[in-house]
């Protein structure tokens, strides 16, 4: 019983609130009955004038009734002559024979008591469901956790209700999924890198048994650009893992221009810079960090110049507070059932070859860091042919 009571809260809830009514119940009888007893005292302590008259109706006498606690009533009487008389009611014990009333039963102790011990009973038992059914939920909980805490992220609780149970519930399978998709996210990170890693250094080792003792410019070429590959990669591997970890420093947030950065960005690969008709120019302000929006923007238009044909543009424009980033191609497209999965690291579209460049995280490193902006980006079907890519952020955070 012990062991039952300290293992289970919901029997010492129960139990708590059964102690409870039954020591309240006690204390309203003790009260009763002391407050009954004094009143009775009180009464038995009053006395009252008494007149004594003939049948002429004629006072012979005066003097005073008292009621006597266990033995009935005295009466102390003065005669007009000067004699003095006591008289004295005995009180009227009931019998079985004489027909008398007798007490209700449930003033004698002893049945006060059962009174007090059927109420109990009666609490306990419409307590012990509600009690229960609380607790319960509270179990399921503790064996979710457990399995959780065992490997399975897979585990969700059943949220029902609106009270703290249920809120908690709540968070519980929010902070589950957020856990479930960083391990899987990690997961297939170091995979796909291990994968992705292993490609250069075996085009760079197969260089350098094809150069032999005599250097060339073409082997040395294709190994600078292995070279400059890899820390590509491992560069873009490390920024994904540090997103990824949303408590992470990004660095410092300040007031961007997106129209200067993107400008110079344009610059550099020799896109055109357009301004969307309408634009607010204050919206083009943005609050984040700048190496990030500025890394965003390039892979966005270093993705276009590799797939885009030659023809690249970007469009700045505004919409009901945020600030909007379109980049343009004229390349093939991307088909409707993929324009989410290519946000995906590691991902390439069918076709694509590891000779084109990159190594699938340059449009997850966009997603990551719009999304750590309170953004977000997609991919649209540019009219004419080509593939839109469009960032929004919003105006303040």
């Amino acid at each position: 019983m012990l062991s039952l009571y300290s293992r289970h809260l919901y029997v010492r809830i129960w139990l708590a609130v059964v102690a409870g009514v039954i020591v309240l119940m006690l204390a309203a009888g003790w009260l009763v009955r002391v407050s009954a007893e004094s009143e009775r005292d009180r009464l038995n302590s009053l006395s009252r004038e008494v007149v004594v008259r003939d049948a002429n109706d004629q006072v012979i006498g005066t003097g005073q009734a008292t009621r006597v606690r266990g033995q009935g009533t005295e009466f102390e009487l003065t005669l007009s002559d000067g004699r003095a008389l006591s008289l004295q009611i005995t009180r009227r014990e009931p019998n079985a024979g004489s027909g008398s009333r007798t007490p209700p039963s449930w003033r004698t102790p002893f049945d006060f008591s059962w009174l007090i011990v059927a109420v109990g009973l009666t609490v306990a038992l419409g307590v012990y469901p509600i009690v229960r059914r609380l607790t319960k939920r509270l179990e399921s909980l503790q064996r979710s956790v457990q399995r959780w805490g065992e490997g399975d992220l897979s585990v969700r609780m059943v949220e029902e209700g609106q009270d703290e149970v249920a809120d908690l519930a709540k968070r519980f399978n929010a902070a589950a999924v957020r856990i479930e998709q960083l391990v899987s996210s990690h997961k297939s990170l170091l995979a796909n890198a291990s994968h992705e890693l292993r490609s250069p250094l075996a085009r760079i080792r197969m260089a350098l048994q094809l150069m032999g003792d005599t250097p060339n410019a073409t082997a040395q070429q294709e190994i600078a650009r292995n070279i400059g590959e890899l820390d590509q990669l491992i560069d873009e591997i490390l920024l994904a893992s540090r997103l990824d970890a949303s408590e992470a420093d990004m660095g410092t947030i300040e007031a961007i221009d997106l129209m200067g950065l993107a400008a110079e960005e344009c610059a550099q690969v020799g896109a055109e810079l357009d301004l969307a008709e309408g634009a607010d120019s204050n919206a083009l302000t943005v609050p984040g960090v700048s190496r990030l929006l500025r890394r965003a923007i390039r892979n966005l238009l270093e993705n276009a110049r590799r797939y885009g044909a030659g023809e690249t543009t970007v469009e700045l424009g505004t919409n009901a507070g945020f600030a909007i980033v379109r980049v343009n191609d004229r390349g093939p497209g991307v088909p409707p059932a993929l324009r989410d999965r290519i946000f995906e690291p590691f991902y390439r579209l069918p076709g694509a070859s590891e000779r084109n460049g990159g190594v699938g995280l340059g449009l997850a490193l966009v997603k990551s860091i719009a999304e750590r902006h309170g953004g977000s980006v997609r991919c649209e079907e540019r009219p004419g042919g080509g593939a839109s890519f469009v960032i929004h952020l919003p105006h303040t955070t």
